[in-house]
């Protein structure tokens, strides 16, 4: 049985994370050697995030192949588990939390750069790891959107899940600084305590934002495909 254009897309799409992932981890940089390592930073754990959100819907594919292959019960009831599983993944880590890291990466970037990726880094850090990073996330999970209808948990339970992720890294933030002394992050150097505690507030709210905002685009693009579909079998 022949892949579907949008299994080839997510096993691309999968390589592609396995790929950036592997350099990024080859890479020779000092703070990778100190307490926490590549785990202190958002933007490494949004692509382990979107990596295995991926993989799974990579597993999903090929689960469903076999399903109709083998028309089991057992295995379609595993396969909806995998299902609610990828739908939960997308709407509470891959979405908010991937376009969190690209919305609040450039800004900061374009706002100054040495708050959040200082010119040093480009010493060990290519460009086009940098984009794989900080850029390609966001079109990817909308491409995913995209071609499968993806099904939101209610909103309060939704907003409770991206909240207690954002605030324990937050916490995990702060920990990594009460160990060593130095903020993962420049910004965080800059600003005084009260500053921090309504920066990390603001942050907390925005990544609720953005998980809103992907339940509604999800909402937008199915209803519109339904309408479509239902407008074609009208004029059929």
């Amino acid at each position: 049985m022949a892949l579907i254009p949008s299994q080839v897309l997510r096993i691309t799409i999968l390589l592609s994370y396995f790929s950036i992932l592997c350099h990024y981890k080859a890479l020779d940089m000092p703070a990778h050697q100190t307490y926490g390592g590549s785990w202190k930073f958002l933007t490494f754990i949004d692509l382990v995030i979107q990596a295995v959100f991926f993989a799974l819907c990579v597993l999903i594919d090929i689960s469903s192949l076999l399903t109709r292959a083998g028309e089991s019960r057992e295995q379609e009831r595993q396969l909806r588990k995998l299902i609610s599983l990828r739908d939960w993944i997308m709407a509470v880590l891959a979405f908010p939390v991937g376009a969190f890291v690209v919305f609040t990466f450039w800004s900061l970037y374009m706002y100054d750069r040495e708050l959040v990726y200082p010119k040093l880094l480009d010493n060990f850090i290519p460009q086009w790891l940098n984009h794989g990073m900080h850029t390609t996330v966001l079109p990817f999970i909308i491409i995913e959107m995209r071609t499968t209808h993806h099904k939101y948990p209610s909103r309060p339970w939704g907003l409770a899940a991206v909240f207690t992720f954002g605030a324990g890294y937050i916490l995990w933030t702060c920990w990594v600084h009460h160990v060593t002394g130095v903020w993962v992050y420049p910004v965080l150097e800059k600003i005084g305590p009260m500053a921090r505690i309504a920066f990390f507030s603001v942050l907390c709210g925005l990544i609720g934002i953005f998980y809103v905002f992907g339940e509604i685009l999800n909402s937008y693009i199915w209803d519109q495909h339904t309408t479509s579909s239902s407008a074609k079998v009208k004029g059929e």
